[in-house]
């Protein structure tokens, strides 16, 4: 596969994400991607009327990360397949990244560096600790922005349509496929999380959400003990 027959869809999943999916949008266009694919899952905080003022396609599905992000993969062109959270932004280069990479066969997917948003130093040690892990245990997640060859993505009957821990499942499949490789990006992350439950609280609330997993409790359960950080369950707060 050469440079010039890569074509990189980016696909982004959106649920009440109106403070951040125009924006998003726009990022993800002006970052080299041959398209960009946007899918609802029934938001009701206007974001589907901001995804239809956009120049990305704008496609609607039932909700659950997993079911829309596999809506936009197979209305996706593109023979490389980028997946993205409506607060994560790439940077400049992290396209041209993915192309020599997949270019030269170096791997079958991948995912990059994060950058958080956020000055304080407990943040650098979560980048370096993420990436780690993507080194180390080809484990990455889906704020890494997740890279896979369509062919791959395709023969692995895509994520499973779950609410949450779609990355995760997804991962296990592609173990057996080739190297994942970890791409300098960077591939900026919103705090928003962490700073809206403490980072300390966010940590363990994901490390209970993976034991959870590897014990057989079903991603729909899980899902209920992980709230939806979108702009309408921000504006229901106390």
């Amino acid at each position: 596969m050469t440079d010039l027959a890569i074509r990189v869809s980016i696909v982004i999943p959106v649920l009440n994400e109106s403070e951040t999916v125009t924006d998003a949008v726009g990022h993800a266009l002006s970052s080299g991607a041959d398209e960009v694919i946007a899918v609802d899952g029934g938001s009701t905080d206007g974001s589907w009327e901001a995804l239809k003022g956009t120049d990305c396609r704008a496609l609607q599905s039932s909700p659950g990360r997993g079911t829309q992000l596999n809506v936009g993969a197979r209305a996706a062109r593109g023979n490389v397949l980028l997946f993205l959270h409506a607060d994560n932004r790439l940077g400049p280069g992290a396209v041209a990244q993915l192309r020599d990479c997949v270019s030269r066969r170096v791997a079958v997917a991948g995912a990059f560096q994060q950058c958080i948003d956020a000055p304080q130093r407990v943040y650098r040690w979560i980048e370096s600790a993420n990436a780690r892990r993507v080194r180390r245990r080809g484990m990455a997640y889906g704020d890494q922005g997740i890279f896979v060859r369509r062919d791959v993505f395709k023969r692995l009957g895509g994520f499973d349509d779950v609410p949450i821990m779609e990355d995760v499942l997804l991962m296990r499949k592609l173990r057996g496929e080739g190297r994942l490789a970890l791409l300098p990006g960077p591939i900026h992350v919103s705090a928003r999380r962490w700073q809206r439950y403490g980072v300390i609280r966010q940590t363990l609330r994901n490390r209970a959400l993976l034991w959870g997993l590897r014990c057989g409790v079903s991603p729909q359960k899980l899902a209920r003990w992980y709230p939806a950080h979108s702009s309408e369950n921000r504006r229901g707060d106390p």
